[in-house]
């Protein structure tokens, strides 16, 4: 047992993605699962949290590990005025195409057109970015200056876990662009 366990250990220090999409695998799906009980859904659609599983694991855990890099490379200082830019950049850059990529992505893994993935992009957008640039920058800012380089994207997991059950929450909602969380 101690062989593959240290077998797998070995492959993630190989491949350093392999442990955000391990991570964005379990933490999604188990967001929106919490989503679903916070909101009294009578049965778990589990079906929805394995589309967030999917969606997290090839998707999101990749792209953050490639912005990561990215990050790294521009800014590789671990002090605090270049986790801000890092943060403020990763909010003008990333964060907008991961959200965009979220409810289109999601929307086509739920069987709808491409018209209708571009409508829940434009109906759910703004209002998730508004609270996204409240929540992400200071995290992000712990997470360049406090979190060892190895563990940055599973830290952002954890994080995400209560990010999920909020995305899950705006994915979920149908309600018009105005009405929406009520963000102005």
């Amino acid at each position: 047992m101690t062989t593959v366990f240290a077998r797998m250990v070995k492959f993630s220090i190989a491949y350093p993605v392999t442990r955000g999409m391990v991570s964005y695998a379990v933490i999604w799906p188990t967001g929106c699962l919490i989503q679903q009980m916070a909101f009294g859904d009578e049965k778990f659609d589990f079906a929805r949290a394995a589309r967030f599983g999917l969606f997290g694991a090839f998707y999101v855990a990749p792209t953050l590990n490639a912005w990561l890099t990215v990050a790294r490379y521009l800014y590789p200082k671990n002090d605090l005025r270049s986790a801000i830019i890092k943060a403020l950049l990763e909010q003008v850059t990333y964060s907008p195409c991961a959200m965009v990529s979220f409810y289109f992505g999601m929307s086509l893994l739920e069987g709808k057109t491409v018209e209708e993935a571009k409508k829940e992009v434009e109906k759910k957008f703004l209002p998730t970015y508004k609270v996204g640039v409240a929540v992400w920058p200071l995290l992000q800012v712990f997470n360049y200056t406090m979190i060892p380089e190895k563990n940055r994207i599973p830290f952002v997991s954890l994080c995400s876990l209560a990010w999920s059950s909020f995305l899950a929450y705006m994915n979920h909602c149908s309600v018009k662009k105005e009405n929406l969380l009520a963000i102005k």
